[in-house]
């Protein structure tokens, strides 16, 4: 009987299937669109707000969408606007964040990176040589081959990719 009442114990504690409330930053076409979102998706029980910034994007002035009433605003200084602003907030920071952070390894990708066999060493002299990866794309395979730290089954391999239809 205790095991049992330990085992409901700890799915009283877990972390639910799906959250009481999801909230959307925007306005009522950013709510419309995630209620539409919701009814294909069959997700039911799930309450769904939307929070839009006010004239001239100015906090405190925020209006709320929810279902079955009409949109909203809560006081400037009501501790629950806090709370949503600093939630909505936080979301932007990491949002903001995360795609810095991916476009920082985007734009350090190079299509020498998709080409077996090249490495980071190889993709060193490569760029010291030739300056870009774009300048490895228009070279030739003689020029390829001089390369310090290339063999020539390597240079050819880096040629087709550029040249066959691998990557250029």
């Amino acid at each position: 009987m205790a095991l049992a009442l330990q085992h409901e114990e700890d799915r009283r504690d877990a972390f639910p299937d799906r959250p009481d409330l999801v909230i959307i930053d925007g306005g009522r076409g950013q709510y419309e669109a995630a209620r539409q979102v919701f009814a294909e998706l069959g997700v039911e029980g799930v309450a769904l707000a939307s929070i839009a910034k006010g004239p001239d994007r100015n906090a405190g002035r925020e209006t709320f969408f929810v279902a079955g009433r009409a949109p909203f605003k809560l006081l400037p200084r009501d501790p629950a606007l806090f709370f949503v602003q600093r939630l909505r907030d936080e979301a932007h920071r990491f949002a903001i964040g995360t795609h810095r952070a991916k476009r920082k390894k985007d734009f350090v990708k190079s299509p020498l990176d998709e080409i077996p066999g090249i490495g980071p060493a190889r993709k060193r002299a490569l760029l010291h040589a030739f300056g870009s990866a774009k300048d490895v794309a228009r070279a030739g395979l003689a020029d390829l081959e001089k390369t310090a730290g290339l063999n020539a089954a390597t240079a050819k391999r880096i040629y087709d990719f550029f040249h066959d239809g691998g990557g250029g």
